[in-house]
């Protein structure tokens, strides 16, 4: 989780093997990497928009390996490795193919992301033929571009709802780190990617002490958090954060994060934007409001005593309501003032449900409804609005009293005999499952 804009590396160091065999080390120009790579693992004979598809999942998939430091977090000194089994097929010294190679010059600093995520997809593929898998089929994509499908619809029917974001920037591998260690009295964009870190590792690991403020101010809280962090795992306690804790707090937030996986949890934009407004009260409008209204929705969709509002940015009476029901449920001083104390315990609650139920698929299981069509979007913006923060309140956290399924429409959540999946009721006192017996014979 580097706090910076995802980029284009000029160069990416491949290890020749497996991560942990003895193999040497090489770095290449990533464009030459990425021709590399498309030349071995398709056939340059296949569609155009099937070799713009894998081109593009190519690029996402190591871009994402860059992005994580996924093995930099872990110690090794290069970005992704040869082995099939862990990344993508590399051969060195080996030869492109020129359509290949014309495409790839073309699509090199395009990389695919799920909507309101930051992190490059980690996009998946097999062959489809001799190994199947959760994420594209290489001959699968040839026999839709057969079909007439665009590289678009390709990805989006592996991939789900997915966009293309064109024209990244293109600067040499930075490692995250800051260069100095951070520690009580530092603040700034680091502290404030170390307490978002936390925040959510603590949800996995709640003796690390949750941080109420994500203010980017290094205090003592933040200190017994990183304090915490440390004795979990066998690290000096000393409260400092330096490059061994660092990578170590990186590693453990992309592992309970999945963002090295393609059913990520996703790294949000507006993730380290919400802290604590100040006093909001009937009257308030603005952003700070409408974020408040968002997590309010999401509360009521889930808790029945939290009547639904709208998502407008006013705070009005439906607002002071919601308000009013959250704090008698959180228990609360019922003031209809939303203070720093009723923002965090509103925000806890919403987080929680954010980051776990609302992404786990496995909690969750989805279905399209077949009344709802699929919404046509346009490629992805430039990485260079994402990196000028040009995201308005809606397009940060989307009001959804209907929840989206990933290839768009609106989704109802199945009857499952999933444990933990939704019953399609409300439960509440008084309610009793059904007791079913069933005689083995």
């Amino acid at each position: 989780m580097p706090p910076v804009v995802p980029y284009i590396p000029q160069n990416i160091t491949v290890h020749l093997g497996a991560p942990t065999a003895s193999a040497a080390n090489v770095t290449v120009p990533f464009a030459d990497y990425i021709k590399n790579v498309a030349s071995s693992e398709i056939y340059p004979t296949w569609g155009e928009s099937a070799l713009r598809a894998n081109i593009l999942a190519i690029v996402s998939y190591a871009l994402n390996r860059v992005y994580t430091e996924f093995y930099r977090s872990r110690g090794y000194d290069f970005e992704i490795t040869n082995s099939t089994a862990y990344d993508q097929a590399y051969v060195y010294g080996r030869s492109y193919f020129e359509n290949i190679s014309r495409l790839v010059d073309e699509l090199f600093n395009d990389y695919l992301r799920r909507p309101g995520f930051l992190e490059p997809l980690a996009a998946k593929f097999c062959n489809g033929t001799t190994v199947t898998c959760e994420g594209m089929s290489q001959w699968g994509s040839q026999n839709l571009s057969q079909q007439g499908y665009n590289s678009v619809q390709i990805l989006r029917s592996y991939y789900g709802n997915v966009e293309i974001v064109s024209n990244a920037p293109i600067r040499g591998v930075v490692s995250s780190y800051p260069g100095t260690p951070l520690r009580v009295g530092s603040s700034g964009p680091n502290v404030v990617v170390m307490q978002v870190a936390l925040n959510r590792i603590s949800q996995n690991y709640p003796a690390i002490p949750k941080l109420a403020s994500v203010d980017g101010i290094f205090g003592s809280r933040t200190q017994a958090s990183v304090q915490a962090f440390q004795r979990i795992f066998g690290l000096a306690p000393d409260g400092i954060i330096g490059p061994a804790t660092w990578y170590s707090i990186i590693r453990l937030y992309t592992g309970v994060t999945m963002l090295s996986e393609l059913r990520s949890q996703g790294q949000q934009f507006y993730s380290i934007n919400w802290s604590p407004p100040g006093a909001l009260q009937q009257g308030s409008t603005g952003e700070k409001v409408r974020q408040l209204q968002y997590m309010l929705s999401v509360l009521s969709s889930y808790i029945s005593n939290i009547p639904p509002l709208a998502v407008d940015g006013i705070f009005g009476s439906g607002t002071r309501a919601s308000v009013l029901a959250a704090q008698r449920r959180f228990g609360l001083p019922e003031t209809g003032v939303v203070d720093n104390v009723t923002w965090d315990e509103i925000y806890d609650q919403y987080s929680g449900i954010e980051n776990t139920s609302l992404r786990s698929r496995e909690t969750f299981p989805e279905s399209l409804s077949a009344t709802s069509a699929a919404p046509v979007m346009a490629s992805g913006g430039t990485a260079q609005a994402v990196q000028a923060g040009n995201f308005s309140a809606s397009s940060r956290a989307p009001a959804r009293r209907t929840p989206t399924g990933h290839n768009g429409g609106q989704v109802r959540y199945n009857r499952t005999s999933t444990f933990t999946q939704f019953p399609g009721r409300d439960l509440c006192i008084g309610v009793q499952d059904v007791v079913r017996l069933e005689v083995v014979r």
